[in-house]
């Protein structure tokens, strides 16, 4: 079948962020790839069923270089010879450059390495949620003082939102600790990385919005860099380095090959990618939770299901909704459907875990699901390196939550969700919950 003449399916519209599993259903009905159209009018193909979309994250035909694609993404407002997040060394790139660049961070970024952060996440995490627990209390005893609210003293009926409290400082203060950033840094760091996800989608101006705001992430880390190239240690192998800034300066000098251009890059990316992913992980999987009180029951009674259960969370809702695009660098056919030479090409990651072909009931959490096949973090050879270390802070939230408040519940569960107005990422904006009182007693008053 040629590729289809019809009109295109508008996305990322407010219809499509407030129900976007609906859209995908309804996308999913069409074998091969659908064209679509963003609000900013970038049409693309978008492949939407699981076995199609692991065939077109497998098949190098379909390029990462945002280049081949520069006139109709310069049409679209997209800058190709920016420094955007679409345009990021490592996502978007292809072999030999990609091979190079995962190598050389590979080689950094090992499995004991992300297993020695372990303890740091589980400390940072109680100290959020202490610090979260703590407010709470303090505003339910001032709201008590002066005749209002309820549990005071105890933060039992105060809202926290698990959001700003927890999701998007975490995954900022890991990365810091697994970079070797300085504690003195990590507050501004920390304010950048929140500003990134809090001021984005429609509204946003070219000298605020996110190309700016990573150009400016791009000047910070190269004054970093610079400073702590000064302090490595010639000689020492990647893994003897004690922090991951260190570990990759070391692999570049060693195969002479990694540039502070691309070093700068690969630490933006870190930042961006692994903060924004993890963040929405961990609100999107409290929230499917709490939104299903059952499931939430179950994996209180039975806390082993936790490592399989952030499998069925991520698949359930990821917060990486769709890839970054890829580029037909010949006529390809998708599910009996040609894609031109040229054509931009997407895949709904969100929408192939949801395939009733290969997941059966796919609409329905459940925890206790036989680990599957989900492409949250991507397949092939951009499978995201991160992976590791954004599963272990989610089950690690998760774990405390269930552990310290056994009273935990949504402030508003009928009420409307806040979902980031970004059409790849899904991810909460807010996410208001009601701690009670922890297991072993009320709450610290403060």
């Amino acid at each position: 079948m040629t590729a289809d003449a019809g009109a295109p399916a508008e996305i990322d519209t407010p219809a499509f962020f407030a129900d976007q599993h609906a859209h995908y259903a309804r996308l999913r009905q069409t074998p091969g790839a659908r064209r679509v159209r963003n609000p900013q009018g970038l049409e693309y193909w978008l492949v939407t069923r699981h076995d199609e979309a692991k065939a077109v994250l497998l098949d190098p035909r379909f390029s990462k270089d945002p280049h081949r694609a520069a006139d109709a993404l310069r049409a679209a407002g997209y800058g190709v010879a920016g420094a955007g997040s679409f345009f990021l060394p490592l996502v978007n790139s292809d072999p030999p450059d990609h091979t190079r660049l995962r190598r050389l961070v590979s080689g950094a970024f090992t499995p004991a390495r992300v297993a020695a952060l372990r303890p740091a996440v589980v400390r940072l995490t109680d100290e959020l949620l202490d610090s979260a627990a703590a407010e709470a209390a303090s505003g339910a005893a001032s709201g008590a003082g002066s005749g209002a609210g309820s549990g005071a003293g105890s933060g039992a009926g105060a809202v926290v939102d698990l959001m700003a409290a927890v999701a998007f400082p975490l995954p900022v203060l890991v990365i810091s600790e697994l970079i070797g950033i300085p504690h003195a840094n990590r507050a501004a760091l920390l304010r950048w990385a929140t500003s990134m996800l809090t001021v984005s989608g429609p509204g946003t101006t070219p000298a605020s919005g996110p190309a700016e705001r990573t150009r400016r992430l791009h000047r910070w880390f190269a004054s970093l860099v610079a400073a702590r190239r000064a302090r490595v240690r010639p000689g020492l192998a990647p893994e003897e380095h004690s922090d991951l800034l260190g570990a990759l300066m070391a692999a570049g000098e060693q195969d002479g090959r990694l540039d502070d251009g691309e070093l700068v890059g690969l630490l933006v990316l870190l930042l961006v990618a692994g903060h924004e992913t993890t963040t929405g992980m961990i609100g999107n999987a409290v929230d499917a939770l709490l939104r299903r009180p059952d499931q939430l029951a179950l994996l209180r009674r039975r806390p082993e299901l936790l490592p399989s259960a952030v499998d069925e969370l991520l698949r359930f809702e990821p917060s990486l909704a769709r890839t970054t695009l890829r580029v037909a660098t010949e006529d390809i056919e998708i599910g009996g459907t040609v894609v031109p030479a040229g054509a931009i090409v997407g895949v709904a990651l969100a929408a192939a875990n949801r395939d009733p072909a290969v997941f059966p009931a796919p609409d329905d959490l459940d925890v206790g699901r036989e680990r599957g096949p989900h492409l949250a973090f991507g397949h092939g050879i951009h499978y995201c390196l991160g992976a590791p270390l954004a599963r272990l802070q989610t089950e690690t939230v998760l774990a405390s939550l269930l552990d310290r408040y056994p009273g935990l519940a949504a402030a508003d569960p009928d009420g409307p969700q806040s979902w980031r107005p970004v059409g790849d990422m899904r991810g909460l904006m807010t996410l208001p919950v009601r701690l009670g009182p922890t297991r072993s007693g009320p709450a610290p008053s403060g």
